[in-house]
Formats: structure tokens, C-alpha cells, sequence
């Protein structure tokens, strides 16, 4: 966000919101096209089985110690938020590329409405 601020001469002082910065700079919102994408990469990473041990982290099986303060926000609380899905709706429309592609197609269908 920083690069756009200085292209449209915004001090770092000045209090202005990252949408006000995006609409200025006539950027589409970054949130619009990080959202299709990561749903399409999660699709991609639980369909294929060379990427055990991510599906394994991304579903977040692997037991560590928890670091202080507020728990990182996970890809599934992520899509959950987003989708309004729940954790085992979100993995099993993972396993279909159909579904996937359909959902993204809605997303899609939204931003441009």
C-alpha cells in the first residue's frame, strides 16, 4: 500500500483508509482478487497428493507450541469467513474441481455486480 501512497503523493501523517488509497489510485481492491485465488490454490494443494504434508498444516494437524499473544489466522478460518462454509463443507468441495470453479464463478459474479 505504501507504493501506491507515495505515486499519489500521500504522506504517511495523513490518515487515510487503504480502500480511499485503492479508489484514488483506481486499483481494483486487493481483497477481490486474493479471494478467488487463494480458494483456487486451496482446491489445488487438497486435490493433488505430493503436497501431503501442507494439506496436513493447512488443515492444521501438526501439534506445536503455541506462540504468545493473538493465535495467526488460518487459511480455513479464512475461507470459512469469506464463504460461509464450515470446515468439512469447505474439504470435501475442495476434493471436486467442479465446485471449486463454481464458487469462484459466484465471487466473481458478485464483484462485478
Amino acid at each position: 500500500m505504501w507504493c501506491f501512497c507515495r505515486i499519489l503523493n500521500i504522506s504517511w501523517v495523513d490518515k487515510v483508509t487503504n480502500k480511499e488509497i485503492l479508489r484514488k489510485g483506481k486499483e481494483p481492491e486487493v481483497m477481490k482478487i486474493i479471494k478467488p485465488r487463494k480458494l483456487q490454490y486451496f482446491g489445488h494443494l487438497l486435490r493433488s497428493e505430493k503436497y501431503q504434508v501442507l494439506q496436513l498444516i493447512i488443515q492444521g494437524k501438526i501439534c506445536r507450541k503455541r506462540s504468545r499473544g493473538r493465535p495467526r489466522t488460518s487459511w480455513l478460518q479464512n475461507l470459512r469467513e469469506w464463504f460461509q462454509y464450515n470446515t468439512e463443507e469447505l474439504l470435501s468441495a475442495a476434493k471436486d474441481k467442479e465446485h471449486i470453479a463454481m464458487m469462484i464463478s459466484n465471487l466473481r459474479k458478485k464483484r462485478n455486480t
